[in-house]
């Protein structure tokens, strides 16, 4: 059997059975001050896939970067066969200022795949593109609800993608829903390339979130076990089946006012269940949310204050939600996701 080679990326080699964090230079602040693209390369001494697990392309979702963190002191990875890139932080300058985007007040997630000599998020999206993505088989990039706002843990996956189709019935997450591409998304980009990326969402912008951080973790590890780059000991079963939904519905706030959720996340819903009401501040006034589907509620806004039009509830539509409800109350017991001892 040939001996395997060593792992080139941002101009250094990594060896088979090491790791090693590589900077690859991305820019320099107004205050002289260096920016990388930190990756964090684990190459095993076996031959298998390389995986991309990125985090805070919008720098606001820190949920991710909280997962990679777990991730890399998983111990599952002492073994590992093939090789994981760990982007903890795609988007530095977002990250630092605690904003989605970067300082131009672009989303970095809507110019992939970038250009070389670009604005700066184009560059940055090149870079990433060049260095990570090209040289992986497959990707998981993991993302939060906006701030304000609350995802259900999720596998967001491309249609008709059967091998994506299979990698996120292994992530387990409670619910997988099909997601068309977007323009200047990483996921199409790296499609196009002909890398298939899952894209994990859970949480809230700005916050972490126990559930949501220990779903995505042992997901991950469910679909590195998956394509075999890491033994079942030590990888948590999900609880239950993923419910799977190819629709969804927004449903926003009749009037401005004050906002009072009446389901929570994971909750079933069927036509006509009030999910919801925006009052005026003098109580004389008020407006119910209703429900036109049967589904489960996968996103909801965290703000009591609200103007006409905005974004409330988000359900997925599935015609199995009571039945599939029940199941997500065990993938978000916490408790049942790992032992307390193996937190890490």
């Amino acid at each position: 059997m040939a001996k395997r080679t060593h792992f080139e990326i941002g101009g250094e080699r990594v060896a088979p059975g090491t790791r090693a964090r590589v900077d690859i230079p991305v820019s320099t602040l107004s205050n002289h001050t260096p920016v990388h693209l930190s990756v964090e390369v684990i190459h095993g001494r076996r031959k298998g896939p390389v995986l991309f697990v990125s985090a805070a392309i919008h720098g606001d979702e820190v949920i991710g970067v909280e997962i990679v963190r777990r991730l890399l002191r998983a111990a599952p990875l002492n073994s590992m066969a093939g090789t994981l890139l760990a982007v903890p932080i795609v988007n530095t300058f977002g990250f630092l200022n605690h904003s989605r985007y970067l300082p131009d007040r672009r989303d970095l997630n809507r110019v992939f795949p970038g250009l070389s000599a670009g604005s700066m998020a184009s560059q940055l999206a090149h870079i990433f593109m060049e260095e990570v993505v090209r040289r992986s088989d497959v990707g998981i990039d993991l993302h939060s609800a906006a701030i304000h706002r609350s995802n259900l843990p999720q596998i967001r996956l491309t249609p008709d993608n059967e091998r994506l189709a299979d990698l996120g019935a292994a992530f387990g997450a409670p619910v997988m829903m099909e997601s068309s591409l977007r323009d200047g998304s990483l996921r199409m980009a790296a499609e196009a390339a002909g890398v298939d990326v899952l894209l994990y969402e859970g949480g809230e912008g700005l916050r972490f979130d126990e559930a949501a951080a220990r779903a995505g973790m042992a997901g991950t590890l469910r679909v590195m076990r998956r394509l075999g780059m890491i033994a079942a000991k030590g990888v948590p079963r999900a609880k239950a089946r993923p419910v799977r939904a190819r629709a969804s519905s927004w449903y926003r706030a009749p009037r401005g006012g004050l906002f009072r959720g009446f389901v929570g996340l994971g909750d079933a819903v069927a036509p006509g269940t009030v999910l919801g009401a925006v009052a005026n501040a003098f109580g004389d006034v008020e407006s119910e949310v209703v429900s036109d589907q049967t589904g489960i509620l996968i996103g909801r806004t965290n703000m009591p204050v609200v103007y006409e039009g905005d974004a409330l509830f988000h359900v997925a539509e599935t015609a199995r939600a009571a039945a599939a409800a029940e199941g997500i109350s065990a993938h978000l017991d916490v408790g049942a996701l790992f032992d307390e001892d193996e937190i890490i």
